[in-house]
């Protein structure tokens, strides 16, 4: 049977600093551009391929959010080493939503923010 959906192709942030957000991504998280348009609009490509789209914001005020909100909660990205992630976020000054915990389905997450506070996870698995 021919396969129609293949997965994620990517997430997308509307941002109050398309650029700067676009750069922490870059230098912090190992993304590089890989497209950019002059709206500003990026594509980011992850160190596995992945991408992500970084564009503006409109007026729409941010509603408070946990990580039990309804709706998208997080964006998780997968690392190799936990302890040597961490090592690497608290070099750049991230800040970090709590401790490390048991993720679901096995292994190791902790919580942090991007510059705009959108929530982020870093997860080893097993």
């Amino acid at each position: 049977m021919k396969k129609i959906f293949l997965g994620i192709d990517h997430p997308a942030i509307a941002a109050d600093d398309v650029e700067k957000l676009a750069k922490w991504y870059c230098d912090v998280l190992g993304y590089e551009v890989h497209t950019r348009i002059d709206k500003p609009v990026y594509l980011v490509k992850a160190p596995d391929g992945t991408l992500m789209e970084i564009m503006p914001k409109d007026d729409t005020q941010r509603p408070t959010r946990t990580t039990w909100t309804p709706g998208w909660s997080h964006l998780a990205l997968r690392v190799n080493n936990i302890t040597e992630a961490i090592k690497a976020l608290d070099r750049h000054g991230v800040e970090w939503e709590g401790a490390e915990f048991d993720a679901v389905g096995g292994g190791r997450v902790r919580n942090l923010f991007d510059p705009e506070g959108n929530l982020l996870q870093i997860v080893e698995r097993n």
